[in-house]
């Protein structure tokens, strides 16, 4: 009975999130219809300029499932881009092989704070401080000017267009114009996939599941807690190094200030999600729909032209308090029941 009423209020916050993004599309599709803000390649375009979101997004989810949180993920990015960025035009070395190293640095860099959470006792938000903190530096200390990246074999990466057979238009010269994606959407959109079956289908999952809902219940089933946050860590660690190659092919360059505010991005994506902060509750479906929520706000803000980009985040803060909110009432119920 309790495993089915969390079913209900993970279904319930789910479907708040998928009801919440399909009425603001509809209402940009009605305000902004001369604009083309209907048209297939605009939603398409949520996806292309978000999908380093999406996959930092996942990991972001799989560790406040487990009751953790990860407050390093956008410096991290920033570190990501700027390793790649001076990789390939200042050390030498390929498009390749620096990717693969920045894979290796964020599966490190989650071992790490992973086994301070884990084995060491330490909160997680005092841990990822001190991640975020030392990615931002290490930033600056690689290069404290912006490099572009100009190697060949990542602008040609960049620069792949996978065309859609449906949603075309005819352009004011008579041609077809088909929409597209990029690889990006496409990498993070199967990340998405696997990351939703091994939460769902395989015992890492569960018992992901089972250590945020109740450590002390987890241990009492013969869980190894300990061992499952830090895989969580180290997984975390890993997507957030995906995401930020996905980042980089997006801006071709690194800076220091990059990607600033991307962890807060994060953790509101999957609240507006449906992820509880306290742990046990949460899926990666709801967090790709919270990324979509705040995608579409840029958007809005796009097409209206004369708001300030501030206003994506004044909304997406009232929208995180309406769901912390919304968390806590849902929690109280259950209480009562």
């Amino acid at each position: 009975m309790k495993s089915k009423r969390k079913l209900n209020q993970t279904s319930f916050l789910l479907l708040i999130t998928i009801v919440l993004f399909f009425v603001m599309y509809v209402i940009g599709c009605i305000l902004f219809s001369d604009q083309g803000f209907s048209k297939t390649q605009n939603f398409l375009n949520l996806f292309i300029s978000n999908a380093g979101l999406i996959v930092i997004g996942i990991g972001m989810t799989v560790v406040m499932i487990t009751g953790g949180i990860d407050i390093s993920v956008g410096s991290f990015v920033a570190m990501g881009c700027m390793m790649l960025a001076w990789m390939m035009e200042r050390g030498g070395i390929g498009a390749v092989p620096a990717v693969l190293i920045v894979l290796i640095t964020g599966i490190i860099f989650g071992l790490v704070q992973g086994f301070l959470v884990a084995y060491m006792d330490i909160q997680p938000f005092i841990v990822t401080l001190a991640g975020m903190f030392f990615a931002r530096g290490m930033t600056a200390i690689i290069s404290k000017d912006m490099i572009s990246i100009t190697n060949e074999t990542f602008m040609a990466w960049a620069k792949i267009k996978v065309y859609l057979p449906f949603g075309g238009y005819v352009n004011k010269k008579g041609v077809m114009i088909y929409p597209y994606i990029y690889p990006t959407v496409i990498i993070a959109l199967i990340l998405l996939l696997v990351a939703f079956i091994m939460l769902k289908y395989t015992k890492f999952g569960r018992s992901i599941y089972a250590v945020g809902g109740n450590e002390q219940s987890a241990l009492m089933m013969g869980l190894d807690v300990r061992k499952i946050k830090l895989k969580a860590y180290v997984l975390d660690g890993f997507l957030c190094g995906i995401g930020s190659v996905l980042f980089c092919l997006n801006t071709l360059g690194g800076f220091v200030e990059q990607a600033k505010g991307f962890e807060m991005d994060a953790i509101a994506s999957a609240v507006i999600g449906g992820t509880l902060l306290t742990g046990g509750v949460g899926n990666v479906i709801g967090t790709l729909f919270g990324v979509l929520i705040k995608a579409t706000i840029e958007a809005f803000i796009t097409f209206q032209g004369t708001l300030s980009s501030w206003w994506t985040r004044i909304t997406i803060a009232a929208l995180l308090c309406f769901f912390i909110v919304l968390q806590s009432v849902l929690a109280m119920l259950k209480k009562k029941k």
